[in-house]
C-alpha cells in the first residue's frame, strides 16, 4: 500500500506529534511498539483477516450509483458501502485491528468516546465478542441525539456514561475518556475512534481504515479498468476519510476532495470547519488545525452531525492539505439534509448525516465534470440511527 508516514515522532509534517501528561508516555509508547510489531506478525494479519471477512463483512460492496449519476448529469458516481458493514458504519474496521491489539497487550478494561455512536456501538460489539469490559464516554446532547446508539450499546453490554460538562458533546467525551485513561492506564486500553489524538493513535487508526481504500483501488480497476478521479468523504476527525485517501496518496492524477461540516453557515459560529477556518493548535494531545478562541482553547463547535462536530482535525489531513494534496471544502446543514433525502429517494440508500456532506460535496463536484470522470464517494455509514432527528428537523421547518 502507497502510503504518507509520520516521523519517527509521530509528525506529517507540523502536525501530530505527542503532547501528552508524562504517566502517559510508556503506556503509549508500549502501544506504539505493539502495533509495529503486530503488522508485521503474519499471525496477526491472518486473524485481522478472518474477522474483517467473517464479522465485518469485507469486502465492502462498490456500487455503481447509476440513478444518482444520471440524475446529476455529469461524472460517474461510485458509492464505497461502508454503510452495509456489520453495527452499520467504517467504524467497525478500526475497532477490531484495535480490539485485537488490546488482547495482545493483555487489557481487559476497553474505553472509548463517541459522538453519533457508531464509534460507541462498533467498541461494545468487540468487547462483547472479547469479553472486554466496556466504557463509553458520550456528550449528553449526543446520547440525546442518538438515543438509538445508546440502547445498542447497552444492549451490547457497554456502560455509557453522559458527559455533562462544555458543550456536553465529543470534544468533551474525548476529553473525560482522556482523564479515565490517565487515572487507570495500567489495565486500561483507550480505543480511539478517529484517526486523531497523540501518536501513535493517527497512524494506527488509518491503518485499519485503509482497507476502504486498498478495495476501493482494486474494485474501480476491476469495474472501470482505471483509477477513479476523485474521492470524497466527509471529515470531522477524519478516520473514514484517511482510510480511503492514503492508498492512493502516490497516484497524483486521483484527486481528494473532503467534506467538512459548514453547520448554520461559516458566517457564523455554528460549525465545525476545522480545516477551512482554524488555525493551528494543540488539542488532546496532539497538534492541527483546531477552532480556537483568542486564548489558544478549543472553541465551540456545531454540525446537525454528532459524528463531526469536533474542535480539531487528524494531523495527516491538515498534511494533505498544507501540501496541496487534497482540497478540503463544505457543506452546510441544509446541503447535508438535501443530500440524505436525494440519495435515499433517487438510489434507496439512506445515508448517515455524516455521510451526506461528503454526498452534498459530490453532487456540487458531478455536474461540473465530463460524463467519463469517475468520482467515488465514502458512504461511511447508514442513516438508520439519524431518521428521528431529521424527521424533527423537517417538521420544524415546514
Amino acid at each position: 500500500m502507497t502510503n504518507c508516514l509520520p516521523n519517527e515522532s509521530g509528525f506529517f509534517g507540523e502536525f501530530g506529534g505527542r503532547f501528552i501528561p508524562p504517566q502517559l508516555e510508556a503506556i503509549l509508547e508500549e502501544l506504539k511498539q505493539e502495533y509495529k510489531k503486530e503488522i508485521n506478525d503474519p499471525e496477526f494479519l491472518a486473524e485481522l483477516k478472518y474477522y474483517q471477512k467473517n464479522f465485518v463483512g469485507r469486502p465492502s460492496e462498490f456500487y455503481y450509483a447509476k440513478k444518482l449519476t444520471e440524475k446529476l448529469g455529469g461524472a460517474k458516481i461510485y458509492l464505497k458501502r461502508e454503510d452495509m458493514n456489520h453495527t452499520g458504519s467504517h467504524k467497525l474496521n478500526n475497532v477490531m485491528g484495535q480490539a485485537l491489539l488490546a488482547k495482545r497487550l493483555g487489557k481487559k478494561r476497553v474505553i472509548a468516546e463517541t459522538g453519533a455512536g457508531q464509534h460507541g456501538v462498533a467498541t461494545a460489539t468487540a468487547c462483547a465478542l472479547f469479553e472486554m469490559e466496556c466504557i463509553i464516554y458520550m456528550g449528553e446532547e449526543d446520547t440525546r441525539r442518538q438515543a438509538l446508539n445508546v440502547f445498542r450499546m447497552e444492549l451490547l453490554g457497554a456502560k455509557v456514561v453522559p458527559v455533562t460538562s462544555g458543550t456536553r458533546t465529543l470534544k468533551d467525551a474525548v476529553d473525560v475518556a482522556l482523564g479515565d485513561l490517565i487515572e487507570n492506564y495500567e489495565n486500561t486500553y483507550y480505543m480511539l475512534g478517529s484517526a486523531v489524538g497523540p501518536d501513535p493513535y493517527p497512524e494506527i487508526v488509518k491503518y485499519f481504515q485503509s482497507v476502504i481504500g486498498v478495495e476501493a483501488k482494486a474494485q474501480c480497476l476491476e469495474a472501470e479498468g482505471r483509477l477513479p478521479d476523485y474521492l470524497v468523504a466527509c471529515v470531522g476527525g477524519g478516520s473514514n476519510a484517511i482510510g480511503l485517501f492514503a492508498p492512493f496518496y502516490d497516484d497524483k492524477e486521483v484527486k481528494m476532495l473532503g467534506v467538512e461540516p459548514a453547520g448554520r453557515g461559516l458566517d457564523t459560529p455554528d460549525h465545525a470547519a476545522t480545516l477551512t477556518l482554524g488555525s493551528t493548535g494543540i488539542i488532546h494531545g496532539f497538534k492541527c488545525k483546531v477552532i480556537q478562541d483568542e486564548n489558544g482553547e478549543p472553541a465551540p463547535v456545531y454540525s446537525v452531525s454528532a459524528g463531526l462536530d469536533y474542535p480539531g482535525v487528524g494531523p495527516e489531513h491538515c498534511y494533505y492539505q498544507a501540501t496541496g494534496r487534497a482540497e478540503y471544502v463544505t457543506a452546510t446543514d441544509k446541503e447535508a439534509i438535501d443530500a440524505f433525502l436525494m440519495l435515499s429517494k433517487v438510489e434507496g440508500i439512506i445515508p448517515a448525516i455524516e455521510s451526506s456532506h461528503a454526498v452534498a460535496g459530490a453532487i456540487r463536484l458531478a455536474p461540473s465534470l465530463d460524463k467519463d470522470k469517475i468520482i467515488v464517494i465514502n458512504l461511511s455509514g447508514r442513516g438508520d440511527k439519524d431518521v428521528a432527528e431529521i424527521a424533527d428537523i423537517l417538521a420544524r421547518t415546514k
